[in-house]
């Protein structure tokens, strides 16, 4: 019974292995990304760039329909594009760049909903705004498991200014490495990770896979490397268990995985090993000698 309700549904039907395979490949991209968001305090810059993709992700949709190449390269490009015009407008004028973030990605929300709107059908814009991670073909999951690759790899390259662009970027300035560079090759593996979830997820909940998991590993883990591990992990156990509950429940696969990944940061917060309720208020640590 255990092994027909935790395996069966994967072994029987092709689509659901496709869906795992999916998400398992988002959560090794999304980790370490959203562990550096977090790091950086630039958690709600996330969401904010998970709907810039929506009017490029549009523009694709009305030229060539559902084609994953047009969407992805339309939202790549849409979210390149916003990252640019926030930092522009964030080095000209006195606006913090949360704010210039906040300015266009709700233009861009607004203009991708208008277009799906007017060239589809409000079907078709489920479809953007919300995924359809059992449809992923194989296509999709060569996209998925290429984006991840090369933000593995290219984490692995930048690892130490990516870090010390996070806590010390007057320092990384000093031995001579631009931080604008570092930063903007930070913002591109963002939106390339936020292109590859909304394939399965959607433009609204993409960014779910990349947070939820990276807030919730803050209370597991502490040095870096481990809390981009554990963020991982979270990311593919959320998304295997939420797989299970869309399946045995008959609920969308979509938000099932993302209500399992906050379900999962509700018990971090509660019950973790480091700094949750449990560790400060309930648990007395032993005076050291």
């Amino acid at each position: 019974m255990l092994y027909d309700y935790l395996a069966g549904p994967f072994v029987e039907f092709p689509f659901l292995r496709r869906a795992l395979v999916g998400a398992i490949a988002l959560a090794l991209g999304c980790g370490p990304i959203g562990t550096l968001l977090v790091l950086r305090r630039m958690s709600l810059m996330g969401d904010a760039m998970s709907h810039a993709v929506l009017p490029g992700a549009a523009i694709g949709f009305m030229f060539a329909g559902l084609s994953l190449p047009a969407m992805s390269l339309g939202g790549l490009g849409a979210g390149l594009l916003v990252a640019l015009l926030a930092g522009i407008v964030t080095r000209l004028t006195p606006l913090r760049e949360d704010a210039s973030f906040a300015a266009f990605y709700l233009m861009s929300l607004a203009l991708g909903v208008l277009i799906v709107s007017t060239h589809g059908s409000s079907i078709d814009l489920l479809h953007v705004l919300f995924g359809t991670i059992l449809a992923v073909d194989d296509t999709a999951l060569i996209l998925v498991a290429g984006i991840a690759t090369v933000t593995l790899v290219a984490l692995a390259l930048l690892y130490r200014p990516l870090v010390l662009d996070a806590f010390d970027p007057g320092f990384l300035r000093s031995v001579g490495v631009p931080g604008s560079t570092i930063h903007g090759l930070f913002l591109t593996l963002v939106v390339l990770n936020l292109v590859a979830g909304f394939q399965a997820l959607g433009t609204l909940m993409a960014v779910g896979l990349m947070m939820l998991p990276a807030a919730a590993a803050r209370f597991w883990a502490r040095e870096i490397w481990s809390l981009a591990a554990v963020s991982s992990a979270l990311a593919a156990l959320s998304g295997y268990l939420g797989l299970l509950v869309s399946y045995h429940a008959d609920l969308p696969s979509g938000p099932a995985i993302i209500l399992v990944a906050g379900l999962l940061y509700l018990i971090s917060v509660g019950l973790g090993r480091r700094d949750s309720i449990r560790t400060r208020y309930f648990v007395k640590s032993h005076l050291a000698a």
